[in-house]
């Protein structure tokens, strides 16, 4: 999938299967050289079109600020705003289903547990016991545990591991295989047979049960996909893991009312189940994205999938603890983000999501990429002319609202843990709160910058290390 276009009339089309759209690009009769050449010409549009949209972002807001019904336009659209967002908030929040209980295991489905690592050996060990140790039948389930050519023990680990467990399969990829994270996940996939496919970092830890209280999502036949909650193994090291900690409570939370209301429900890598029927159909993993798991996301939506979200069990992660590597994480995250936009935006505007989900994902379009953004030209013009921002209404009612959200997640989470005994549990969670609103700040530093970035810098696929607490996280980042 070298490049994503599709002819004006193809957007429209909203009975027909996206992999027909995106099978231009996985043409294997394509010659390598045309295939690398539409490859760069593919991240080439997308710098044109990052540098079309910060141009708009920016003429957009000055002129709000030249016309004297600037303010009143941007009063306005803060109230719809405020009528999509208390609708999320006030919708009872969809409940998990029953777990299967032994006798139905007998006809439950086969899933494969996906796990690509690179260098993981401090991690790897613990990750593959605690996968091949899952209260699942042992005939219902596998192991599949790449190695991405790793340099260090992770492939002498593995091996030994692999007579230890009958469940458990090891692919070894060669040097330079190319494609990454998704590039991996994609040459096992042939290889394995399941209804159900789970995709887990090497750092990642769940609890027994995990398996029996996920896949009954999937009786639902629309469901796509489903995202298991992530949770901060190392949460109380400092700051940085902290504010972590909280920004999940406020995806949890967001990401359980938007599927309630029928809206965007969003992978976010580890701890992701998907459905093969529901893959396939969509292209499988993008090799082509420095976010497989939001790009994932958008596609899955535009061929009419659902995603939901499950609250309990829960995947542990090891927390980013240095603000550097943090600043390094987020951008990656901002730019997959605003990339699949800028890929998937002639299906996303002819409305193939639907109505509800069209709304939804503008009104976040909006609040988490084009705000933070518009934020620079409206200071640079705020204090040109003396007045305040006239983007205050929507700042203001984005930090009010994301509060609430981040209190009502880190709520739920304590009480979900039983951790809720009185007052003083409350006056914690305000506690956190406020710190974690701090900590979100980075936020309005590095959606500019890395739409800045993206407008102006060529774009390679490379892989980067991410340095965490007793292992090495490899994933694939743009430079």
């Amino acid at each position: 999938m070298p490049q994503n276009f599709w002819s004006p009339d193809e957007s429209k089309q909203e009975l027909d299967p996206l992999e027909s759209l995106l099978s231009e690009w996985s043409d294997p009769e394509v010659e390598e050289e045309e295939f690398r050449s539409d490859f760069f010409q593919g991240f080439e549009g997308r710098r044109s079109k990052a540098a079309l949209a910060l141009t708009m972002i920016w003429a957009t807001t000055i002129a709000l600020h030249l016309v004297s019904w600037g303010f009143w336009l941007v009063v306005s659209f803060t109230g719809l705003l405020a009528v999509h967002t208390l609708r999320i908030y006030l919708a009872p929040a969809l409940q998990n289903p029953k777990p299967l209980a032994d006798p139905d295991l007998a006809n439950a489905p086969t899933v494969s547990l996906l796990v690509s690592a690179k260098n993981e050996e401090a991690v790897i060990g613990q990750l593959i016991e605690n996968l091949c140790t899952l209260d699942y039948p042992v005939e219902k389930y596998e192991v599949w545990a790449i190695d991405d050519a790793s340099s260090d023990r992770t492939p002498q680990i593995l091996d030994d591991l692999a007579p230890q467990y009958p469940q458990l399969r090891v692919l070894h990829r060669p040097s330079g295989a190319g494609g990454g994270k998704s590039g991996a996940l994609n040459q096992a996939l042939p290889m394995t047979q399941s209804d159900i496919l789970a995709v887990f970092d090497a750092d990642a830890k769940v609890s027994p049960d995990l398996l029996r209280r996920v896949i009954p999502f999937f009786d639902n036949e629309n469901m796509g996909a489903v995202q298991v909650r992530k949770a901060v193994a190392n949460e109380g090291e400092n700051f940085w893991t902290k504010g972590q900690h909280a920004e999940m409570a406020l995806d949890s939370f967001l990401q359980q009312q938007r599927v309630a209301i029928g809206g965007i429900g969003e992978l976010r890598g580890n701890g992701q189940f998907v459905r093969r029927k529901a893959l396939e159909s969509c292209g499988c993993w993008n090799e082509e994205t420095i976010t497989d798991d939001l790009d994932l996301t958008i596609r899955l939506h535009l061929d009419r999938w659902d995603v939901g979200f499950c609250l309990s069990p829960w995947v542990n992660e090891e927390g980013v603890t240095q603000a550097v590597s943090l600043w390094h994480q987020r951008s990656r995250w901002a730019e997959g983000g605003y990339q699949r936009y800028l890929d998937y935006w002639r299906l996303l505007i002819g409305n193939r999501l639907g109505f509800t989900k069209t709304v939804d994902l503008t009104i976040f379009v909006v609040m988490q990429y084009l705000l933070p953004t518009a934020a620079i030209p409206d200071l640079v013009m705020a204090v040109s002319r003396h007045h305040f921002p006239l983007l205050s209404p929507m700042s203001g009612f984005m930090f009010t609202m994301s509060s609430m959200g981040m209190g009502l997640g880190l709520y739920q989470i304590r009480k979900e843990k039983g951790e809720i005994t009185g007052i003083k549990d409350i006056f914690a969670i305000l506690g956190q709160t406020l710190r974690g609103m701090v900590y979100m700040t980075h936020w309005f530093l590095v959606m500019p910058i890395t739409t800045g970035r993206m407008s102006i810098r060529p774009k390679r696929l490379k892989w980067v290390k991410t340095s965490h607490q007793g292992s090495q996280e490899e994933s694939l980042e743009a430079s």
